[in-house]
């Protein structure tokens, strides 16, 4: 939707209507760094912008932990009326830094994603190593902003081992070397903040494996492991148990049936993806949607998702582009 016709909407009430409608789908909200306001940091929600919308959230919605949610889904029984779940992927200090007091605040659940060897720091996150080197100077030209996407693109298809060779090439391509240990931007949090924020009785852990690898690139005894030891270093670490199972990348070509078939061997209760979309009571468990907040997204293209528009808008385009195909078709 263009921006006037948004505000247009807004100002009619159609969102209301539209949250009202789906009062009964919950949102599971994805988010992955933060910042302090007067940063600029692409792709981190300052904390002006984040407190603005869990204002919204306290004032329409209801924030549950992601475990509650899970639990009326197996019962089968209605969703409870505007349910919001938060969840945060990677494990990264911003959000122990800048997310967590606003939790304590307002008193909302969150759920963390971690990456477990982040968080024990033997590596740092492969893309957050690409996202440091597309800041540097020397990189400009190799980085620009189809370039990059470009390249996140290939690298998401390849091995694990290829990948991170192909990634410390593009640093000696332009002249700069990767530090081993990550810039304070993409530092993890410590397990003692990790466990802070577990014993606030606020925020759930969850696993995200232990390399973040696009489970597709790998064997079946790779994801296993990924999958496995992700959760025994987080439970090992936290003194807890660690249940739900978030997907690196997390869209359709990121993982396979059988990766769907391990994680429930190995326990897990739920999976998160990043396809877009609300959850019923009769949503998968395991390939559950989400809802992804960027710092790009206002307080009105916020409402816009929160509410219900962009979820009827969506479905409205797919039924006129069937209808569409259909009529094409029949000439």
């Amino acid at each position: 939707m263009k921006r006037l016709a948004l505000e247009v909407l807004h100002r009619s009430g159609m969102f209301g209507l539209a949250r009202v409608a789906s009062a009964r789908m919950a949102r599971i909200l994805m988010y992955h760094n933060f910042c302090a306001d007067g940063e600029a940091i692409s792709g981190s929600i300052s904390v002006s912008a984040l407190r603005s919308q869990l204002e919204y959230l306290r004032e329409f919605f209801n924030v549950v932990p992601l475990s509650r949610l899970l639990s009326q889904m197996r019962a089968g029984v209605p969703l409870d009326s505007h349910t919001v779940v938060l969840t945060i992927d990677d494990g990264r200090r911003n959000c122990y830094q800048y997310l967590f007091p606003l939790l304590c605040e307002f008193q909302m659940p969150a759920t963390f994603f971690v990456v477990s060897s982040f968080v024990e720091e033997r590596s740092w996150i492969w893309t957050d190593r690409v996202l440091w080197l597309a800041s540097r100077q020397k990189s400009a030209r190799l980085f620009l902003p189809d370039r990059l996407d470009r390249i996140f693109t290939h690298l998401n298809r390849v091995v694990p081992e290829f990948r991170n060779a192909q990634i410390e090439a593009l640093g000696q391509a332009v002249g700069v070397r990767i530090p081993e240990k990550p810039p304070d931007r993409f530092a993890p949090c410590t397990w003692s903040e990790l466990r802070e924020m577990a014993d606030s009785g606020l925020v759930e852990i969850g696993s995200h494996t232990i390399s973040h690898p696009i489970l597709s690139t790998l064997s079946e005894q790779e994801s296993w492991l990924e999958l496995t030891e992700s959760r025994a270093s987080l439970e090992r670490g936290l003194g807890g148990g660690v249940s739900a199972f978030c997907f690196p990348n997390g869209k359709t070509d990121d993982f396979l049936p059988i990766h769907v078939d391990q994680i429930k061997a190995a326990g897990y209760t739920s999976a998160v993806t990043t396809r877009p979309g609300m959850v019923t009571e009769k949503s998968d468990l395991y390939e559950l949607p989400r809802i992804g907040i960027c710092d790009r997204i206002d307080p009105l293209i916020f409402s816009k998702y929160l509410d219900g528009a962009e979820y009827y808008q969506s479905r409205l385009e797919g039924k006129l582009g069937l209808r569409a195909q259909a009529h094409a078709a029949g000439r």
